[in-house]
């Protein structure tokens, strides 16, 4: 069975990462951004730092000071530090849930990778929380996994 694993190893938690045996290194990102209401989620699970094998930025303006030293929180517009963290040698930028951070950081999305799984499990969040923005995007891969997961690739025009 093909699996995301293998090609994004970075992409597991923490967590799965040692449950399934993974000491692989980061292939595609070394840097994960998420948005307030997505890290608490993991905070919530007493997970401090889902990623420790990345560079974990949280965006947030209301949070005071990181509960784990490894994760950096920012109060600054994502779409400018996203701008700067690009300038910097190293991978390429994840983004982790938070439909308003995407929406935010969406001038800076040189390249999408969705997963597509075969099934609706509830009414959903949006991919880009925000006003209409079009954007262009062409499709450059598309793999079907035995699972009936699609991964979909998008290069900005």
């Amino acid at each position: 069975m093909r699996r995301t694993t293998p090609e994004f190893p970075e992409t597991l938690t923490d967590t799965a990462r040692r449950a399934i045996g993974i000491e692989a290194p980061n292939k595609i990102f070394d840097t994960v951004l998420s948005g307030r209401s997505t890290y608490e989620i993991g905070l919530a699970a007493g997970i401090t730092n889902a990623y420790p094998h990345l560079r974990h930025l949280v965006f947030s303006t209301t949070m005071g000071q990181s509960p784990d030293p490894t994760v950096e929180l920012v109060a600054a517009d994502p779409s400018q530090t996203a701008c700067g963290l690009k300038t910097e040698d190293g991978l390429d930028i994840w983004i982790v849930g938070g439909g308003k951070l995407a929406h935010a950081l969406l001038p800076e999305i040189d390249r999408l990778i969705l997963k597509q799984n075969p099934s609706v499990i509830g009414s959903g969040i949006p991919m880009f929380d925000g006003p209409f923005q079009p954007q262009l995007f062409r499709p450059t891969d598309l793999r079907q996994l035995d699972s009936g997961i699609r991964i979909l690739s998008f290069d900005r025009l």
